[in-house]
């Protein structure tokens, strides 16, 4: 059984940074695809950041600069750093991980709120 879980969230200040880190069971992330989204109250759920088998990554238009997706494939965990953070980055966040995208796994979401 596929699990993947969440942690890292919580209440930051603008401007400040958090990571996230998504720990998978019964699925190795350096054979899969795993990748970032994030769900604001009243909005649809958004792409945030993508890693592949390989390690290339993919960072959404708006994190771009200041968000950065990682693997550490020993503890099969893969974390997403978030740096400057806005209000509007407020959202549950949710890990997302497969064979195929968006992957067949979703974590539990965490919640992400960043306070001016």
């Amino acid at each position: 059984q596929v699990q993947l879980v969440e942690s890292g969230g919580g209440l930051v200040q603008v401007g400040g940074s958090l990571r996230l880190s998504c720990a998978a069971s019964g699925i190795t992330f350096s054979s899969n695809t795993a990748s970032w989204y994030r769900q604001a109250p009243g909005k649809q759920r958004e792409l945030v950041a993508i890693i592949n088998s390989p390690g290339s990554t993919f960072l959404a238009d708006s994190v771009k600069d200041r968000f950065t997706i990682s693997r550490d494939n020993a503890k099969n965990t893969v974390h997403l750093q978030m740096t400057s953070l806005k209000p509007q980055d407020t959202a549950v966040y949710y890990c997302n991980a497969g064979n195929q995208f968006p992957g067949q796994y979703w974590g539990q979401g965490t919640q992400v709120t960043v306070s001016s």
